[in-house]
């Protein structure tokens, strides 16, 4: 994938206080009008004539930027690799990242990254814009500012915040933690289950004890194979066999995203069960997901969900759908099936409440 890089120093004559690489993949954020009116990627080499400001930061930035930006509904998983490759080779030159992206798929990519990038110390911060930034009322001047200033946090000498995040409207979430809401406000993500790690007012006021606390041993590891073999099974009233069974008995399935009622609870229908049964019979992983958006699966607590428990089907616990996902894909990439069956009930990097 093509991509461009540019050096910008808001920190001259004075000395910078950190270093910080924005990733610009693509979104609302970049566009500006062109002499016609029509919306296009602006040039981020004159990123400090549309927010000046930037050089109140005394920041050394430099710009990756996707020669083709991408509207983030065209996420693919090689690009969760490239960003999360361009971070993996710059991570000993740079304090924190910053990624620009499209708000539609943005919780997919903040997940994957912090599956990805394990052993992280840095901060890796998620931002977008619902306006680009060229609109009058645009939320992308504060987005990015406050994006860049957390990312360049530090306290005695360590990350304020060395996790991935989705930072936006006044809010700092735990990226495998945040799903997206809202599309006609600016307060375009929630994390249900868990609480905000920071709160942007007058100052950023950090909710240290929410913070990931990283291994003081680990080392940075990339996870860079993806196995999209994956289906999710939303059930509903009515749904019917030949629908599930076309999703279960699928080709080359691997994994299956069940996301259930309330706790966990699904219909105790016999063809139903049977069918999740030999799904996990054959070596095909089915999680447990609840559909409400701050629910837990809780399997076993009602009728409904201890047959569930009995076959085999593992719980996702409070994982959003987007974790769950992707979480699937790194795992099942790295380790196969068997491996990834384990760790998928556990918290790697805080994705569930243990």
């Amino acid at each position: 994938m093509n991509f461009k890089q540019i050096q910008i120093n808001t920190a001259s004559p004075i000395k910078s206080q950190s270093k910080v690489m924005i990733i610009y993949t693509g979104g609302t954020f970049g566009m500006a009008h062109d002499s016609n009116g029509v919306l296009v990627p602006f040039d981020f080499a004159l990123i400090l004539e549309h927010l000046p400001t930037l050089r109140n930061l005394y920041l050394e930035l430099t710009v990756i930027s996707f020669n083709n930006p991408i509207d983030s509904s065209n996420i693919q998983p090689e690009h969760w690799q490239t960003i999360a490759r361009i971070i993996f080779e710059n991570y000993k030159e740079h304090d924190g990242f910053v990624v620009l992206h499209g708000t539609d798929t943005m919780a997919f990519t903040a997940s994957a990254l912090s599956f990805m990038l394990q052993g992280l110390t840095k901060p890796i911060i998620l931002t977008g814009a619902q306006l680009p930034i060229s609109e009058t009322r645009s939320d992308a001047r504060e987005n990015l500012i406050t994006s860049l200033e957390i990312a360049a946090a530090k306290r005695e000498g360590k990350a304020m915040v060395p996790e991935v995040c989705i930072y936006f409207g006044n809010e700092l979430l735990r990226g495998n933690r945040s799903r997206k809401t809202e599309s006609m406000h600016f307060d375009a993500f929630q994390s249900e289950n868990y609480p905000p790690l920071a709160k942007a007012g007058v100052k950023i006021e950090y909710n240290e004890s929410a913070i990931y606390k990283p291994s003081a041993t680990e080392s940075l590891r990339l996870l860079d194979k993806i196995d999209p073999s994956i289906s999710i099974l939303k059930l509903f009233p009515g749904i019917t066999e030949s629908i599930v069974r076309g999703v279960l008995l699928s080709d080359g399935l691997k994994a299956v995203v069940m996301e259930t009622y309330g706790s966990g609870n699904a219909p105790t229908t016999k063809w139903l069960m049977d069918l999740l049964k030999e799904t996990i019979l054959n070596g095909i992983i089915v999680l447990n997901i609840s559909q409400c958006p701050g629910g837990m699966v809780l399997q076993g607590r009602y009728e409904t969900s201890r047959t569930l428990q009995e076959i085999g089907v593992i719980s996702g616990g409070d994982m959003t759908t987007e974790a769950a996902l992707t979480k699937l894909m790194v795992m099942l990439g790295e380790n196969g099936s068997i491996e990834t069956k384990i760790k998928m009930g556990k918290s790697i990097v805080g994705e569930l409440t243990q």
